[in-house]
């Protein structure tokens, strides 16, 4: 765990503009998105071309290019990036030929901790889909998903991240689930 008090100040200076100290907060908490990147990307095939480091710059740089920061303190970094490297891997996936003619959507849980991107590509896809149209219904549920499955951070993270209670998030948890699961149900078998 980083020095609490140093990520505030350098997430205040960012938030006020300050990219130096955008800079200082991405080096002080490189490790740690490292460990998320690398959980999200797990499973991938060896000559995969989106790797950890490229998805953590690819994050920095989309980040930077956003202008001012929209984060108050280290969990919501931490939640903005993951919105970001939703983006990201969304991105890739389409990219590596999601919905390919003839091709067929991959199972994927939500419950697993790794994301392999390339295997998953239309699967990515369709959540990406299905967690747009769950955030026009309830916002927060999809920003629960992003956080917990995009972005890797745990319950209490997420509560601290979003501003709501853990038992909130578990519930919210569950419930978007449940959503994301009948919604890729019924565009698999639609």
């Amino acid at each position: 765990m980083q020095d609490t008090q140093a990520v505030t100040q350098l997430v205040r200076a960012s938030r006020e503009g300050n990219r130096e100290a955008l800079d200082r907060l991405f080096s002080l908490l490189y490790e740690e998105l490292r460990r998320v990147a690398h959980r999200q990307l797990l499973g991938r095939r060896p000559d995969a071309t989106l790797n950890t480091t490229a998805l953590i710059h690819e994050a920095y740089l989309r980040m930077v290019d956003q202008g001012q920061a929209e984060w108050e303190d280290r969990a919501h970094f931490f939640g903005y990036a993951a919105r970001v490297m939703r983006a990201v891997i969304v991105d890739y996936a389409r990219h590596r030929g999601a919905r390919k003619r003839g091709g067929r959507m991959t199972r994927l849980s939500f419950d697993d901790s790794d994301l392999p991107i390339e295997a998953q590509a239309d699967a990515i896809v369709a959540i990406d889909h299905a967690l747009t149209q769950l955030a026009e219904l309830n916002e927060r549920l999809s920003q629960v998903v992003e956080c917990r499955f995009f972005g890797g951070l745990s319950v209490d993270e997420t509560a601290t991240a979003l501003q709501v209670a853990d038992r909130t998030v578990r519930r919210d948890w569950i419930k978007a689930k449940a959503w994301l699961f009948e919604a890729l149900s019924e565009e698999t078998t639609g």
